[in-house]
């Protein structure tokens, strides 16, 4: 499945444009943003989607020096069993 990305989302849909997966992180301030959402369509639940999600918003966010605070319980728990991630945790 194909991600895209946009201004502080990132997202999967299907042939119809349907948002089928996503993940949002907007900013709190320029060097900090909010991991606020992770949703999978029930369909696509056991595929580790949403780890996918959490993963590339970890990579864009260590890519672009920005650092994290998570509201999201999915990303709370996908990082705490990612430690190579913490450092983007404020």
């Amino acid at each position: 499945m194909e991600l895209y990305y946009a201004n502080n989302r990132i997202y999967a849909q299907d042939e119809n444009d349907k948002v089928l997966a996503e993940i949002t992180f907007p900013d709190i301030d320029d060097s900090t943003v909010d991991i606020n959402h992770t949703f999978a369509d029930p369909s696509l639940r056991g595929q580790g989607i949403a780890d996918r999600l959490v993963r590339a918003a970890a990579e864009s966010l260590d890519r672009t020096h920005k650092q994290a605070v998570v509201s999201c319980p999915y990303a709370q728990h996908w990082f705490e069993k990612h430690p190579e991630f913490r450092h983007i945790l404020k």
